[in-house]
């Protein structure tokens, strides 16, 4: 299905959410995403360590027109870098994860973006490889997680398959009733915390632990961080509840130097 009437053509959306490709392995896949995107009036195209060569001749080709969507693509070395000015982060799976994440189907995760796009905070949705989607890691990254109800059987999408599905969700989302969410009163002095601002309270809270050896169990140890980071991703922390989490292990580790 093909056609394009640029009389009824409407504006991107500068509210809709980051697209992230964490690894994408193939050219032509970058550009059915960015064609799929565009289709749904997405622009912010984030890449993730993508295996080819960037820019990219086979994405162009694939793209079928969407250049500006791929002529704003931005690369990242590392997922929590890619994410790090956003507030609230959908990571797309397929398969059960040993995780506590709110768990959404395309429509819901479109009605809750929309609610927050309402709202002025920035949103993303993170995609993972081909062949495997994204590991545990950059699924801790997220406050939710958005799965496709598919045959059992058979539930194989292809990346601009899954981009398409959710974009257009969210694009028809646009046309009906106002979403609502639950409503998080946040006081003038202070905002929601970015990606970016929860990333430094990992870092800081675990480079913490490995001193005192909690983290000491090698194989454990990434289950355990995980299991931290979920903790703080679905609490919803602004800006001042983080510097105070950052504060109280400060405060904590420099009284157990003055014990010593």
């Amino acid at each position: 299905m093909s056609g394009t009437d640029r009389s009824r053509e409407r504006c991107p959306d500068a509210a809709g959410p980051a697209v992230v490709l964490v690894e994408p392995q193939l050219g032509e896949n970058i550009g059915m995403v960015a064609r799929a995107m565009l289709n749904c009036g997405l622009t912010d195209l984030r890449l993730v360590r993508p295996r080819e060569i960037w820019p990219n001749d086979k994405a162009v080709a694939a793209a079928s027109g969407a250049d500006r969507v791929l002529d704003g693509a931005r690369l990242y070395g590392r997922t929590a870098d890619a994410i790090a000015d956003l507030v609230h982060v959908y990571a797309t799976t397929a398969r059960p994860r040993d995780m506590t994440k709110r768990l959404a189907s395309p429509r819901a995760a479109a009605a809750d973006l929309r609610a927050r796009a309402a709202t002025g905070e920035a949103t993303g949705i993170l995609f993972g490889r081909e062949a495997c989607g994204l590991d545990n890691d950059d699924v801790a990254l997220a406050q939710a997680v958005v799965t496709v109800p598919l045959n059992p059987g058979f539930s194989s999408l292809n990346l601009g398959m899954a981009v398409l599905l959710i974009g257009w969700e969210w694009y028809s989302a646009a046309e009906a009733a106002p979403p609502t969410v639950p409503e998080l009163v946040i006081p003038e002095q202070t905002r929601p915390a970015t990606q970016a601002e929860l990333q430094g309270l990992y870092d800081h809270l675990e480079g913490e632990l490995d001193t005192c050896g909690f983290l000491r169990n090698a194989q454990a140890r990434p289950s355990m961080v995980r299991n931290l980071r979920n903790v703080f991703a679905r609490a919803a922390l602004t800006q001042q509840e983080v510097r105070t989490l950052r504060g109280v292990v400060t405060c904590l580790v420099e009284a157990r130097h003055l014990k010593r």
